[in-house]
């Protein structure tokens, strides 16, 4: 999901749990981190910056973020016990951005989507106050209050409220205009309140505890395998799936595309010194005149890489290049195409007043880098960029995640590979293609193991051999009902795999879950058939799973477009279009669809450049409406 930079995010912690025994419920451990820091997880990737509401243990929230990067902490400022209330308006005093997003500190599972969804609705209903909304299946719509996205502007109208005596969290928003935004999933806005709460949840994914697919999805009030939503589908692979632990150290040339095992922090100040940002004249801005032209001698020339010991006085100054260190004393740069030359051999110049101000062209030491900061984050997958950033830090050698070892094949007496005869009836595989486009994309070493006939006892080997050798293995067909599709029956008895009927176009049949074999497991991802429906299925459930198993960090990065004409689309279920991204004649972005969307037309992937994704609660889109596109640069 793509940050947003006008949402500051504010995770409300404020006091001690009293139903938790009076302590401070966002620092409880668990599932291996503090209930604060799941949240902080949650919400950073949707967000420009994060900050946390407490009123005591404000150093250890402070170390809720990554090592060197403290979390700003803002204790409630009105008092007369103003609850959840006083801390947000501690955030829209002291946060920056327009818009102030607010979470409780002990509900870690909410939506990875809430900023995005919030914000589109606060902006598309004009609303002032955006909230969500979930509704179990026979009951009236249960508001969230308290997940809610503001507009900081309003914070008089808050403060009014508190300082005559208002204390709902609903109540001080009466009066405006607000968009309720209706969510899938109540189990994401679950708070955990007590003590056994805590641990009952911490064990489904305690190291210790196997774990089970029935125990993910049983926090699931509304799951049902036969109709299951694209976005439910998606958190039950995300809550199941766990990172490989392995880590390794490789030369930085061979780090490329690898991911990040832990933070790199800086041992040295980028830049070391304070240096020059240009060829021209460093000075002391007290010299310069405002009422006229100011004259200064020069007195030496500073190279970069070579320091000068001389100390400029008053009315002196030094020629210096770029990156040269700034002489002590000096504190401004005038670029050289800003001074005339004067005085015997041009040894003095002459600043026109107002030329530059004080400071102008300096570069600070550590203003690229501190000493002793995170220079990188786990779980960045690196890019060349980083790898010259290393490269300026003097590092050689880094940590990064082993490659995941994934196997993949197709199954199918119909299927043929590139080179046989093609009989009646039959088809040459792309699946297996595709599958290791996609896999040699995202990094991973793969292991190709063919076409595996409609056979049980060759597809239980074939499970059984990959299971024992790799991380995950991706098939594609026989997960569907068909009358010889023999794969469900197979991966049912091998693991704890689950088969779905997701409610999305194409790709609605899907199967996921771990298989067991000699002691050896690995993950499953069965995908249907049809070339299309692999792909998308590949991309919306079975990357961001492989990518969470890599320890890496990278969201999908969906776009906000207009659609050049209208599409067609069913309420109730997501649809994945093929689309064409361009330009229209004012440079504006603008999405067509490339036609017919069958899920067997593998041309129409290969022309088309983005994937146009429709959400459930989508209708029909007319020409001009803004959409979501999936750009394939990178993917495909």
């Amino acid at each position: 999901m793509k940050k947003n930079s006008m949402i500051s995010a504010l995770i409300l912690a404020g006091g001690r749990g009293s139903r938790m025994g009076h302590v401070d419920k966002g620092l409880q451990p668990f599932r291996g981190a503090t209930m604060v820091q799941h949240v902080l997880e949650r919400l950073a990737p949707q967000v420009g910056s994060v900050a946390i509401n407490a009123n005591q243990n404000l150093a250890a929230y402070a170390a809720s973020g990554a090592p060197g990067a403290p979390v700003p902490v803002w204790p409630d400022e009105t008092t007369g016990f103003a609850g959840p209330l006083a801390g947000l308006e501690a955030g829209m005093r002291h946060c920056t951005t327009p818009y102030l997003l607010s979470a409780p500190c002990d509900s870690p599972f909410l939506p990875a989507d809430l900023a995005a969804r919030l914000f589109d609705a606060l902006q598309s209903q004009g609303a002032d106050v955006a909230l969500a909304v979930t509704q179990e299946a026979g009951m009236r719509k249960q508001p969230h209050p308290v997940f809610c996205l503001v507009k900081t502007a309003l914070l008089p109208v808050l403060s009014n409220y508190l300082a005559q005596g208002g204390r709902k969290m609903d109540g001080w928003y009466a009066e405006l205009n607000v968009a309720e935004v209706l969510f899938d999933d109540s189990d994401a806005f679950r708070n955990i309140n007590t003590l056994d709460e805590l641990r009952s949840l911490g064990e489904l994914h305690s190291p210790s505890t196997p774990r089970r697919l029935h125990d993910v999805v049983s926090c699931l009030s509304d799951y049902d395998p036969d109709a299951l939503p694209v976005r439910q589908a998606q958190q039950i692979i995300r809550d199941f799936v766990t990172p490989i632990r392995s880590i390794e150290k490789v030369a930085l040339r061979s780090a490329l595309d690898r991911v990040l095992a832990a933070d790199i922090v800086s041992p040295i100040s980028v830049p070391a010194h304070d240096n020059s940002a240009m060829d021209g004249y460093a000075l002391r801005g007290a010299d310069l005149r405002d009422d006229g032209p100011t004259t200064l001698t020069v007195i030496a020339t500073v190279y970069a890489g070579r320091p000068s010991e001389l100390v400029p006085g008053a009315g002196e100054c030094v020629r210096i290049m770029t990156g040269g260190v700034m002489p002590a004393g000096c504190d401004s740069v005038i670029p050289q195409e800003f001074v005339a030359s004067v005085g015997i051999g041009g040894s003095d110049i002459r600043i026109d007043a107002g030329a530059i101000r004080t400071g102008d062209n300096r570069r600070f030491a550590g203003e690229d880098l501190m000493a002793g900061s995170a220079a990188l984050k786990k779980g960045k997958i690196l890019r060349p960029a980083d790898l010259g950033l290393l490269a300026s830090l003097g590092i050689a050698e880094v940590p990064v995640q082993r490659r995941l070892r994934v196997a993949f094949f197709s199954t199918g007496d119909e299927l043929r590979s590139i080179g046989e005869t093609l009989d009646a009836g039959c088809v040459y595989d792309s699946n297996r293609y595709t599958l290791y486009g996609m896999l040699t994309r995202l990094g991973c070493d793969i292991v190709d193991m063919g076409i595996v006939k409609d056979d049980p006892q060759a597809l239980e080997e074939a499970l059984r051999c990959a299971c024992e050798n790799v991380d995950a293995i991706v098939t594609s067909g026989g997960v569907s009902v068909g009358a010889a599709d023999y794969t469900r029956a197979i991966m049912a008895r091998l693991g704890d795999v689950t088969f779905w009927k997701i409610g999305m176009r194409p790709g609605r049949p899907l199967a996921f879950g771990q298989i067991h074999s000699n002691g050896k497991s690995a993950y499953l991802f069965g995908l249907p058939g049809n070339p299309v429906a692999v792909m998308v299925s590949f991309y919306f459930f079975a990357r961001a799973a492989l990518l969470t198993m890599m320890g890496a960090d990278a969201p999908l990065p969906l776009l906000r477009v207009k659609s050049a004409g209208a599409i067609r689309k069913k309420s109730g279920r997501t649809e994945y279009q093929r689309g064409v991204l361009s330009l229209d004649a004012d440079g504006g972005q603008q999405v067509a669809i490339t036609g017919s969307q069958g899920s067997g037309i593998l041309r129409s992937m290969s022309e088309a450049n983005c994937m146009v994704v429709l959400h459930d609660e989508m209708g029909n889109v007319s020409e001009g409406d803004m959409v979501d596109v999936l750009m394939f640069e990178g993917l495909v």
